[in-house]
């Protein structure tokens, strides 16, 4: 669990800490997956998909109502969804530290994960190295410098790439991944996409794809998958834009540095 924290200053974490250790080391449903890839050097990479699981969202929806609950006491003429926390006011910090206990909880949901597909790898081959990982988290805020202006920038569906940063952009689990080097672009306040992005929504890929063409993508490649019902087709490669497409669009914030194909994929 995340270390350095006082867990009795965060009410809502403290509330949540028992149920969330049964969480720590597990994948989690969604887009969440692991993979085994291949660079051009034949090099064997480990790549995980997975956040701060149940104990994030749960922190998110309790504060969301607190900042519906605030708007509404201020009156706050607001469009409903972008409800806000006041700066100023106690429930912004605390929900400010338990956003940050959930980086840092993901991190080691991750980190576990990590080790434990590390520790079977090195069972099948005793003589295998690894080198340092690489951690990027999403979907959270934080203070920086833009513009001349000292803000609050929130990354949802994008990634941080300062300059020189490492960055990682996963395609689908029938196309290539990359890990990147941020190019520190301003225009977009040094970020880059997270991934593909969806072509099609959840449900409308179940319902249009089909699951024997999905199927030979990834078979025609060699790619090792669990996909065998017509309700996986939700994270099928159909379902994701171009990988291509979206690397091309997004050079100029981005140079990738290797290119990841899937050898092997487990979705959540």
């Amino acid at each position: 669990m995340p270390q350095g924290y006082d867990i009795d200053s965060m009410p809502e974490i403290k509330n949540l800490y028992s149920s969330a250790r049964h969480q720590l080391g597990t994948l989690g449903g969604g887009n969440h997956f692991i993979e085994l890839q291949k660079d051009t050097d034949n090099r064997l990479w480990i790549m995980i998909h997975s956040g701060s699981r149940n104990l994030g969202k749960k922190i998110a929806d309790y504060y969301g109502r607190e900042a519906k609950r605030l708007c509404d006491w201020f009156y706050s003429d607001i469009t409903p969804g972008l409800e806000f926390l006041p700066i100023q006011m106690p429930e912004a910090k605390e929900y400010w530290d338990a956003m940050n206990y959930c980086v840092d909880f993901a991190l080691c949901n991750r980190r576990l994960m990590m080790t434990r597909i590390s520790g079977i790898l090195r069972e099948h081959a005793p003589a295998v190295t690894f080198e340092p990982m690489i951690n990027i988290a999403h979907n959270y805020a934080a203070w920086e410098h833009h513009f001349g202006h000292d803000v609050i920038v929130h990354r949802k569906g994008a990634t941080r790439v300062r300059k020189d940063e490492i960055g990682i952009i996963p395609g689908s689990m029938g196309t290539s991944s990359f890990i990147v080097e941020g190019l520190g672009n301003p225009h977009s306040f040094e970020s880059c996409s997270h991934g593909a992005g969806r072509v099609m929504g959840r449900k409308e890929a179940c319902r249009q794809l089909d699951l024997k063409n999905q199927q030979h993508i990834m078979d025609s490649q060699n790619i090792v998958h669990f996909m065998n019902q017509q309700d996986q087709l939700d994270e099928a490669p159909g379902a994701y834009k171009d990988i291509n497409t979206v690397m091309a669009n997004q050079s100029d914030l981005v140079r990738p540095l290797h290119q990841l194909w899937p050898v092997m994929v487990l979705k959540g």
